[in-house]
């Protein structure tokens, strides 16, 4: 009689189940857009430029369309999205108006935490906004900073902000081990 080997079946389970721990252990998950299932807060409204504009959904960046939001002349001015949960954020996508005034941005902080001391503007920084060119969209990565408030403001200037829409890329922080998307 013939003898044949169960080693290469064994072979086969074991590096099956090696697969799926490691599968299981490094699990990933692809973040969602959440900025609109949050709410929204600014330091003051000026010219009728509410700040639930920045998470309709609209791009627009002409401020006649009334797409935007727009602060009064103040010292640092601020907009808060409260998530409402805590995410890990992965991007932050902002618009900057595009019919005037672009380079109220510059120098702008996005701010990531739990906090709202200050309205939330002492949470840890994401980035400082250099410069986003008039009516264009600038993604910033966060690298899933956790936090349930995100700010955005100017620090150390009287200025306006104006923002003509906020987009945010996140998972949901969970209790558990298992990837939890929204």
């Amino acid at each position: 009689k013939e003898k044949k080997s169960i080693m290469p079946f064994i072979y086969k389970e074991l590096v099956y189940v090696v697969k799926l721990h490691f599968t299981v252990t490094f699990c990933t998950c692809p973040g969602k857009s959440i900025a609109r299932g949050g709410q929204v807060a600014q330091s003051s409204v000026g010219w009728s430029g509410i700040p639930e504009r920045v998470i309709d959904g609209n791009r627009d960046s002409t401020y006649k369309q009334r797409s935007c939001s727009h602060t009064k002349r103040e010292l640092k001015p601020w907009l808060r999205l409260d998530l409402l949960k805590m995410f890990k954020v992965k991007t932050f996508t902002i618009t900057n108006r595009g019919d005037c005034c672009s380079d109220r941005l510059n120098g702008a902080e996005i701010r990531i935490g739990n906090s709202l001391i200050d309205n939330g503007n002492t949470n840890p920084i994401c980035t400082v906004i250099k410069s986003i060119t008039g009516g264009r969209t600038e993604t910033f990565e966060c690298y899933e900073m956790e936090g349930r408030y995100i700010n955005i403001v100017i620090p150390d200037r009287m200025e306006y902000l104006t923002l003509c829409e906020v987009e945010v890329e996140g998972i949901e922080v969970s209790t558990d081990d298992d990837c939890k998307l929204t």
